[in-house]
């Protein structure tokens, strides 16, 4: 694969992003390479991360993704999902990761069909993942749709959060 290559078109689609829309939402926007067998761009609120860590690295962290790899270039896809890493460890929740991705996923249902390939039938880990045909003519469009639909649904992590919020007692 060629990593510059794909650093540069993800980039360059999350330079077209409304960053006001985004940022209305509290969702952050990053591009990077995963352990040099994957060009990502990544969605995520700093809320939905352990504090005082980096969001992006956080041990517990909730955040959406797009990707390439060698194998997805060669099947002409684009991959996303939504991943919930030790929500356990998530300060001021009491999470149960099991519960917490059944919550998401029955919130999820009436928008699956916006969703080119999805499923929801993984670990709790991965909430949801699918995949978008592409070409290298609407590479950078499909990254862009797939990032905005998300903003259809990122209110979804929020509100599963909630249920999951610690209540303070006041002595």
């Amino acid at each position: 694969m060629d990593i510059p290559f794909y650093v540069k078109q993800f980039k360059q689609a999350a330079a077209m992003l409304d960053e006001k829309r985004f940022a209305a939402k509290q969702i952050n926007i990053a591009t990077g390479i995963y352990q040099q067998e994957a060009v990502f761009l990544k969605l995520y609120k700093k809320s939905w991360a352990s504090t005082l860590q980096d969001p992006l690295t956080a041990e517990s962290r909730i955040f959406f993704s797009v990707w390439v790899t060698d194998g997805a270039i060669q099947q002409q896809q684009l991959l996303y999902n939504i991943h919930a890493l030790k929500l356990r460890k998530l300060q001021g929740y009491t999470i149960e990761s099991r519960k917490f991705a059944d919550t998401f996923r029955n919130s999820f249902k009436p928008f699956e069909t916006a969703w080119p390939n999805v499923s929801v039938q993984f670990g709790p880990l991965t909430l949801m993942q699918g995949s978008v045909k592409t070409g290298q003519d609407n590479f950078q469009d499909k990254i862009i749709q797939l990032s905005n639909n998300f903003l259809t649904i990122a209110h979804l992590i929020d509100d599963a959060l909630i249920k999951f919020k610690k209540q303070t007692s006041f002595v």
